[in-house]
């Protein structure tokens, strides 16, 4: 993929996950690709996605995900993302967060997401679902 592509790419990928529709998430990854966030067990199949990707939906009603970056390697892809959104779904805290992380990228032969294995700083996502960002000092 060129890079070109690759950045057209990323950028609907990111619209997907501000859709609220988490289908539309999945569809991104091969049939049997996968999804591992942070040190998780992988979510593997689009079915599997699709919860991944509407846990966070539900979570965050105003879920906005913001490209920050993405960069070509010769084996794999980096995808820097800032998840924004305030913590209002069942059993929410109320509170806003603003989190950022990466996903590692490895391409199918199709041309979709064969594997993402995603990072972000969990102890600080726990921290702001609890206290919210103004406790920071941020926002």
């Amino acid at each position: 993929m060129d890079s070109a592509a690759l950045r057209d790419f990323a950028g609907r990928y990111t619209k997907a996950w501000c859709s609220q529709n988490a289908t539309s998430v999945a569809a991104f990854f091969s049939e049997a690709g996968s999804l591992r966030v942070n040190d998780g067990e992988p979510a593997v199949g689009r079915d599997a996605i699709t919860a991944i990707a509407q846990g966070f939906m539900t979570a965050f009603p105003d879920l906005e995900v913001l490209m920050d970056d993405v960069e070509e390697h010769p084996d794999r892809t980096v995808y820097r993302w800032t998840l924004v959104g305030t913590h209002s779904g069942p059993g929410g805290s109320g509170h806003r967060v603003r989190i950022s992380g990466f996903e590692v990228w490895r391409f199918g032969a199709d041309g979709l997401i064969a594997e993402s294995r995603g990072q972000f700083d969990n102890n600080e996502y726990q921290r702001q679902l609890q206290h919210g960002l103004q406790s920071a000092g941020e926002e």
